[in-house]
């Protein structure tokens, strides 16, 4: 990667990190920084669905911890795979 590719992803991250600042209460956004440590790939799709959701205008208000969960359960419930020998 150049140097220009590195400063536009900084860029995005910047403006992720202040759209999720705006839509998460302190709580739910402690949570994804938690999250963001132990599941870095999971809080990655959780963090672009929460983008998206905000673009599309379907987030009213503030998402709050126990919103958060129940997103989380929903996006855990949707990678659920059986294994049939």
């Amino acid at each position: 990667m150049n140097e220009e590719n590195l400063e536009e992803l900084k860029k995005i991250e910047e403006l992720k990190k202040q759209v999720l600042k705006k839509i998460l209460s302190r709580h739910a956004f402690e949570r994804l920084s938690r999250i963001r440590l132990v599941k870095p790939q999971l809080a990655n799709q959780l963090e672009m669905y929460l983008v998206q959701l905000y673009q599309s205008g379907k987030i009213g208000s503030e998402i709050t911890d126990v919103q958060l969960k129940q997103i989380l359960e929903n996006l855990g419930t949707k990678r659920d795979f059986k294994i049939i020998r």
